[in-house]
């Protein structure tokens, strides 16, 4: 005979979960009193639930099983949404178990009880309240096939007395059944989509994370159609290694040769992506759709042909149908302008970027006037020391912009961040979730310092449970894509500065190796010592808050904005 506690731990167990994030207390002390009792899974005790569920996801993500995270009575399952968000917009199959207070006190508003099946009800895809241990294994099972087969939330609500209880003689134990196979294209689908194909003279392919899986059949549809490939940010990894064909991403991320290629095309296939900024596609343009959610086709812009089906095997099947095109120009044309904006980009990665020349001098005088180390010179030191295998994690904002540009996602590298939600803080916590995984694989965060000290106390973690991650602060004293934002929309920079701490020496009182780099002539000593350190760091880097991020595409406005923004400022620190 076992409890409810113990049924739902040993089916998790089972499943081959490894890990539960989460804080522990009252209505969930039978469920981690289990976890304690099991050899097979482990408990990870956060200081905040929300950096739990962000690790869950990140877990879910990586492995494409599922994540569990643990937050009890009201507010400990409050904090746990941010995450479980994150895990939904990301389609994450996490499993969330909430506390409750005890049945008899249900609807009484009694100390910390809140509704969790309205509380969750837009972020999961099923959510329930165990009320007797007579619904198991059954309700388990539910749970967590919705949350593998529709790749989102399943929110499980215990309350205090129910953990505790024994299941009749006789119960089964969980069973659960194996995710959906592949959507399998329609065939006259496909037929339209190349007759379309075939009748365009330019194709752009823009390729997401839908058909990371997915690289052989794409890098052969591009090679025989001739067609430069954009690739969305979730598609750098499996897609951007070794690939001729792709000229980075687009958006406000991306490069000018990716706006080109889409400017210049006759023809937009998109293959597994729901790129969301409708702004950023070309206009007038024949669009072919493949996606294995039919809800998604047509969303973004106006589509001419969609396919309802998986990526792969879509690519494969228009393999077999188009003509090749000989034309390779307009191929060559995106590839070399990516190749010319890599090499400019890269001069501003050298640390010596300042002395290297009469206009680099005079560029510093106007973006990096104190001469603070480059961000983009430590995203290009990550890059070139990292291993082949790390795992790379980044802060949604200005990290990402220079983890998009600098970082190649070569060898068997991944890449997990909150892509979809946009949220603050996150780069740690899915960090701690990666690392989780495979304490011997290298695991390298970049941290906004807003986002690292948003949810600062989970730096603990790390040490607590000997999870050797690497923090790399991109350190500016800036919200920096908020004051972007700010700059290019006419604005002063308003409430975007920091007041940071020593985030080394912070990190040194938590237990980690703290490093902090104040100069560029030691970045790259620095960052070889963090990579080789056995333990968990925080390598704490002062880079420059004015640096300019220019977008593939500016308008006139964007920059007389910037003007007037810039303007406002000197006159502000004038009057000061």
């Amino acid at each position: 005979m076992s409890t409810v506690a113990e049924h739902i731990v040993t089916a998790l167990a089972q499943q081959g979960v490894k890990t539960v994030w989460g804080v522990v207390g009252d209505a969930l002390n039978p469920v981690t009193d289990a976890i304690r009792r099991n050899d097979d899974i482990d408990w990870v005790g956060v200081r905040h639930e929300e950096a739990g569920a962000f690790a869950a996801s990140a877990q879910a993500q990586l492995t494409g099983g599922l994540g569990v995270c643990m937050g009890t009575v009201g507010p400990g399952s409050i904090h746990l949404l941010n995450g479980l968000y994150d895990a939904k917009k990301s389609h994450a199959p996490v499993l969330a178990l909430c506390g409750q207070v005890p049945l008899a006190e249900l609807g009484s508003d009694f100390f910390q009880e809140v509704n969790n099946d309205v509380v969750f009800a837009d972020v999961a895809v099923f959510n329930h309240t165990i009320t007797s241990p007579e619904q198991l294994p059954g309700m388990l099972e539910r749970a967590v096939q919705a949350a593998l087969s529709e790749r989102g939330v399943a929110v499980l609500t215990l309350p205090g007395d129910v953990g505790g209880l024994d299941l009749p003689k006789g119960k089964p134990e969980a069973r659960f059944i194996a995710p959906p196979a592949q959507v399998v294209p329609d065939a006259d689908a496909v037929r339209d989509a190349a007759e379309r194909i075939d009748a365009a003279g330019k194709v752009t392919l823009l390729v997401g994370i839908g058909a990371r899986e997915a690289r052989e059949e794409v890098l052969a549809l591009a090679e025989k159609l001739s067609a430069p490939m954009v690739l969305t940010l979730k598609a750098k990894e499996g897609l951007e290694r070794e690939n001729p064909f792709q000229v980075g991403q687009t958006g406000l991320i991306g490069n000018p040769a990716a706006r080109r290629a889409l400017d210049q095309c006759d023809l937009l296939l998109m293959l597994g992506t729901d790129f969301p900024y409708s702004d950023w596609y070309p206009e007038g343009k024949v669009v072919v759709q493949v996606d294995e959610r039919g809800a998604h086709l047509g969303r973004r812009t106006p589509v001419d042909a969609g396919i309802v089906g998986d990526a792969g095997l879509t690519a494969r099947a228009l393999l077999d149908r188009v003509s090749a095109k000989a034309d390779r120009d307009h191929l060559e044309d995106a590839a070399g302008r990516y190749a010319s904006w890599r090499e400019d980009q890269k001069q501003l990665a050298d640390p010596k970027f300042e002395d290297s020349g009469l206009v680099h001098k005079l560029r510093a005088k106007f973006d990096n006037p104190d001469q603070r180390i480059r961000p983009e010179a430590l995203a290009d030191a990550l890059n070139t020391y990292a291993a082949a295998d790390a795992i790379f994690t980044s802060d949604t904002g200005m990290s990402t912009v220079w983890l998009s540009r600098f970082v190649e996602l070569h060898g068997t590298r991944r890449l997990v961040g909150s892509y979809n939600l946009g949220s603050m803080a996150n780069a740690m916590p899915q960090a701690l979730g990666a690392q989780a995984l495979d304490k011997a694989r290298q695991v390298i965060a970049f941290c906004g310092d807003g986002g690292l000290t948003m949810l600062l106390g989970d730096v603990i973690t790390a040490v607590a449970y000997e999870l050797p991650v690497k923090l790399v602060v991109f350190d500016n004293g800036r919200l920096g894509m908020v004051k972007l934002e700010q700059e290019q929309g006419g604005l002063p920079e308003f409430g975007t500065v920091l007041a940071n701490p020593d985030l080394a020496a912070v990190a040194r009182a938590m237990g980690l190796h703290g490093i902090r780099v104040e100069g560029a002539d030691t970045l790259h000593d620095a960052v070889r010592e963090a990579l080789a350190h056995p333990g968990p760091v925080l390598l704490d880097v002062i880079t420059n808050p004015d640096e300019i991020s220019l977008p593939p595409r500016v308008k006139v406005a964007d920059g007389w904005g910037f003007a007037v923004a810039k303007l406002s400022e000197e006159l502000e620190s004038r009057r000061s």
